[in-house]
């Protein structure tokens, strides 16, 4: 069976990794095989799960690299990816590399879009202004990727309850169990088919 080719593009930890590597292996992502992981650090720890997974990896340092998108454009187009996700990648994208990729870029965000997004609105950050504004419902959000931070149109969304003495850290870690390693392998899946579904046009 033919699969989209998918790239996940990582900075951290790769929780979220971790959660895509294992959705794949229980066939929750059935229409597309993660063939390569790109993180922007070295010392990226998401790099030895896709390692012990047997996935390919490439490292593209941001810092003092002028170069930096166009190698990054020409490591995925050598790969021939077809989908590309944003793992806790902490890199805001030029217009120039989410136009080459159109329709082809998903992210995962700690909030409901529109609420606590955008630039600035990262990691803990997201689960600050969450707890600092009194909401009681928070969540996760799948979308697609453009040129403005968290701007692109939404694919999946899930609520998780904020509840009585939560910390930042304490519902960062609900919102990723109850939501993003929930949503983020089922984005991944509809969009592989989609894309399939137009290859095969």
């Amino acid at each position: 069976m033919q699969k989209a080719r998918i790239a996940v593009l990582v900075s951290g930890g790769g929780t979220n990794l971790q959660a895509l590597i294992n959705a794949q292996q229980s066939d929750i992502i059935k229409s597309g095989s993660i063939t390569l992981v790109v993180s922007n650090k070295s010392d990226a720890y998401a790099l030895t799960r896709a390692a012990n997974a047997n996935i390919k990896t490439a490292v593209i340092e941001k810092k003092g690299n002028p170069d930096f998108e166009e190698q990054l454009i020409n490591t995925l187009d050598a790969e021939g990816i077809d989908l590309i996700v944003l793992a806790g990648f902490m890199c805001i994208l030029s217009e120039n590399f989410t136009r080459h990729f159109e329709n082809r870029i998903i992210n995962v965000h700690p909030s409901l879009i529109p609420s606590f997004c955008g630039e600035g609105f990262y990691g803990l950050r997201v689960h600050e202004a969450a707890l600092s504004y009194g909401v009681k419902v928070t969540g996760a959000t799948v979308h697609f990727v453009n040129e403005i931070p968290d701007g692109g149109k939404i694919i999946l969304q899930k609520a998780v309850e904020i509840k009585e003495g939560d910390t930042p850290e304490v519902l960062q870690k609900r919102v990723m169990e109850q939501a993003e390693w929930k949503i983020l392998p089922e984005a991944c899946e509809m969009v592989c088919k989609q894309i399939l579904k137009g290859e095969e046009k």
